[in-house]
């Protein structure tokens, strides 16, 4: 059984994989096995991760790309098959959040996540979906959130939960698309984590973000790395459309 866990010599793409919850992803799946394939922006946080993932025993390869532009998105997979001849993962797990009440929001703002949380999904899936239907074989993992679900609070973000409310229906709308063709697509929604992105230990949201939550904590990155190996891996190879929520029992309420 622990087999179907494996992804040895398989080859996996995470972006924003350079901090924060994108890491976590980066060295989980290099610890089942994987090769690695790195995108960010920051040049030198990539080749830390690079140095981890090399440590773990595994290859790979760094891509310094923005995602919301088509042109560098198709690098990224030219990059992975010139570097590894196959790919098999994508991790869609780039990411932006705007912190505001919904009065408070700019155009500029508002286009800023949908460019990178929309937009850099649906390319990065485009993209390399086609590559995966052609092969007849990949597992897509969209990293929404429980934002997606409810709407956060005593901060407001209403860019940012639209955002995850349409990855998880995009998650759906390719994996019905693409089931029949061998191509998987779920979505991981984390609730609230400990990461840049997440201001988890200021006081003014404790009583919101954790005490509400039945196990009243905040998940830490590591937390995540499993499930991230289950849906990348033929663990999950009945399992496509889904959304698979890990949030401390959050959204129970």
């Amino acid at each position: 059984m622990l087999e179907s866990f494996s992804l040895d010599e398989r080859v996996a793409v995470i972006t924003g994989s350079t901090r924060g919850l994108g890491r976590t992803f980066a060295l989980a799946l290099a610890e089942a096995g994987a090769n690695i394939v790195i995108v960010g922006r920051d040049e030198q946080a990539a080749a830390e991760v690079s140095a981890e993932v090399a440590a773990l025993g595994r290859r790979s390869r760094v891509v310094l790309a923005d995602v919301t532009r088509r042109a560098d998105v198709e690098r990224i997979l030219s990059s992975t098959m010139d570097e590894f001849g196959r790919v098999d993962v994508l991790v869609n797990n780039a990411g932006a959040c705007i912190h505001k009440p919904a009065l408070e929001v700019t155009d500029e703002e508002w286009r800023e996540v949908m460019s990178v949380n929309v937009d850099g999904v649906w390319l990065c899936c485009q993209v390399f979906g086609a590559h995966f239907v052609a092969q007849r074989a990949g597992s897509i993992i969209n990293i929404g959130s429980m934002s997606g679900q409810i709407v956060n609070r005593p901060q407001f973000q209403p860019a940012y939960n639209t955002s995850k409310a349409a990855v998880h229906h995009l998650t759906r709308s390719l994996a019905a698309e693409w089931g029949p063709l061998g191509v998987r697509v779920n979505a991981l929604a984390p609730g609230y984590m400990r990461t840049d992105m997440a201001p988890v230990d200021d006081p003014r949201f404790r009583r919101q973000w954790i005490e509400d939550a039945p196990m009243q904590r905040v998940g830490e990155p590591y937390e995540l790395g499993p499930a991230v190996v289950f849906l990348a891996s033929d663990a999950s190879s009945f399992m496509t459309g889904s959304v698979l929520t890990i949030d401390g029992g959050y959204t129970a309420y």
